[in-house]
């Protein structure tokens, strides 16, 4: 992977309008930290010590610290970094000091959803938990819980999915073992902020896409379309392609999440979505064909085979999603999906 485009991403998101000194001398814990969108959280943490002087103690918590290493290379060792590798199944024994918890660890993907559902739900509740637990014993300043758009379900009647918005969720659905974990996990906090006084905040995230993306096993549209357009591939459409998503390029969502944990409303949710790039699966594809002519890729369709692990999600699927209370907190989305693919693809080749 290119570090270029990462640097110039963090290079972005450190200019945009928030309070870093917040976290001078500060030690934040990023669980699931070399996941595709908590690693981007912690290159940005390192690039705050290594560029822009803001010292900052980072407490990386993740299941395999070869991954971590192999994903950070030589800062996996930096003097501000530690390392702990530990499942969230029990009780975190963390000796240092910690001031923010970044809780980020989690099975998002719908591959997993019908065939290890418990895995899925275990970082959202158990984990969740165990971290809110370690929050109480280090007295936190901050808390963020990566929460998901999913939380909302089935939507009637609405033209925009604002954080009040409140939808059906169908708890018998294996789709929902997410969904569903997710919204405990939300409650969960507001549960520890009203009896516990953690400083919790919740960023529900929308569809998010990244350099960091695992685009060889990761099923999800558009990291399979982004890996069709890298392999020179036509790209498969495995539905009629009109379901409609908000994309969110990684530098405009990572200043969101460090936005919401350092000046957000404690016990308050905010949506993290890039509303005016609200299009259709088909439109999302035809735009990344066309990127690229020179190619000469084309957009098929293709049934879904019957023994595809992959879970469709069928909520929320021709509303778009509102981000007006995050933009009250002074942020802005910056990116098309025409350039955060763009950025995406050149990351790889």
């Amino acid at each position: 992977m290119k570090r270029d485009i990462i640097e110039e991403d963090l290079k972005d998101i450190y200019n945009r309008n928030i309070p870093w000194e917040m976290l001078e001398n500060k030690t934040v814990l990023v669980t699931g930290a070399y996941g595709m969108l908590a690693s981007y959280v912690v290159y940005m943490l390192i690039y705050l010590n290594e560029v822009a002087g803001v010292h900052v103690n980072i407490i990386a918590l993740v299941r395999s610290a070869d991954k971590f290493a192999g994903r950070f290379k030589e800062y996996a060792n930096a003097k501000y970094m530690k390392v702990y590798t530990a499942s969230l199944d029990g009780e975190i024994d963390i000796s240092e000091n910690v001031d923010y918890i970044i809780h980020a660890a989690s099975l998002a993907s719908p591959q997993y959803y019908s065939v290890c559902p418990v895995e899925v739900l275990k970082p959202n509740i158990i984990g969740n938990y165990h971290m809110l637990e370690l929050a109480v014993k280090k007295k936190v300043l901050g808390y963020l819980l990566f929460s998901t758009g999913d939380i909302y379900g089935v939507v009637k009647g609405e033209t925009r999915i604002a954080e009040n918005t409140l939808g059906v969720l169908d708890p018998l659905d294996i789709h929902n073992c997410y969904s569903e974990s997710k919204r405990m996990a939300e409650t969960m906090c507001k549960a520890w902020l009203v009896q516990k006084n953690v400083p919790c905040k919740i960023v529900r995230i929308w569809h998010t896409y990244a350099p960091t993306m695992d685009l060889k096993t990761d099923p999800r549209v558009f990291a399979s379309f982004a890996n069709d357009i890298i392999e020179k591939r036509d790209i498969v459409i495995k539905s009629d392609g009109k379901a409609k998503r908000s994309f969110c390029y990684i530098a405009d969502a990572v200043a969101a999440y460090f936005l919401v944990l350092l000046c957000g409303k404690n016990g308050e949710a905010y949506n993290v979505c890039n509303t005016s790039q609200f299009c259709s699966i088909a439109q999302l594809a035809e735009k990344l064909t066309g990127l690229y002519p020179e190619l000469g890729l084309k957009v098929i369709y293709q049934k879904r085979a019957a023994d595809d692990p992959y879970v469709e999600n069928s909520v929320a699927n021709y509303i778009a999603p509102d981000n007006q209370k995050l933009c009250r907190l002074g942020w802005s989305a910056v990116y098309t999906i025409e350039e955060g693919f763009r950025r995406v693809i050149s990351a790889r080749q």
